[in-house]
């Protein structure tokens, strides 16, 4: 499995709040009031996997991984990994949909008294969804093995850099023939 990438979970975080902010735009009058501890389940699975992730990762780094009675099985850290990968999903929809909501009920608050009870859950619930995101991340990552090699993330410069390839020659007159170009051309007074 790939590592969960930052701009997945923004992009699912914005799709939510754009969404959540039409349809409370358009329903805010038939919601019910929100609760302060309206999001605050998610604070519980936040502080559980925050757990785990510490177990796990003493698992992984004494070796203690296998079949024997005093180790992790490999099976369990493979399912600790997609319970990560999806609480990090949830998670970052769960923060839209907050985020969606506070959009609408923060200019509202001063003048309505319903949207100034519901920003105290909506903040709580905002929280809790940021918490579990960076709960699942650290869990994520507690799952990797201790001697896996992270990707470099400048892998397309080899092919950039390559003497013998034709597309740095390609890469290196196209630019350097269009600067020339622009500065013949005749200026304008």
């Amino acid at each position: 499995m790939k590592a969960t990438k930052a701009w997945d979970l923004v992009g699912l975080a914005v799709i939510a709040a754009v969404a959540t902010w039409l349809l409370v735009r358009s329903f805010y009058g038939s919601v019910p009031p929100i609760g302060a501890l309206a999001g605050a389940s998610l604070y519980a699975v936040a502080v559980i996997e925050l757990g785990f992730g510490f177990f796990v990762r003493s698992r992984i780094g004494g070796s203690r991984i296998g079949d024997g009675p005093r180790q992790l099985h490999p099976i369990t850290v493979a399912r600790t990994l997609a319970l990560a990968k999806a609480s990090a999903l949830v998670g970052a929809v769960i923060s839209g949909v907050w985020t969606g909501f506070l959009l609408h009920v923060l200019p509202l608050s001063s003048t309505v008294r319903a949207a100034s009870h519901d920003r105290v859950g909506a903040w709580v619930g905002l929280v809790a969804g940021v918490a579990l995101v960076g709960a699942a991340l650290w869990l994520e990552h507690c799952c990797r093995t201790p001697n896996a090699e992270r990707p470099r993330r400048r892998r397309h410069l080899k092919r950039y850099f390559r003497p013998s390839s034709v597309g740095l020659l390609w890469r290196t007159t196209i630019p350097l023939r269009l600067s020339l170009a622009i500065r013949q051309l005749p200026l304008v007074s």
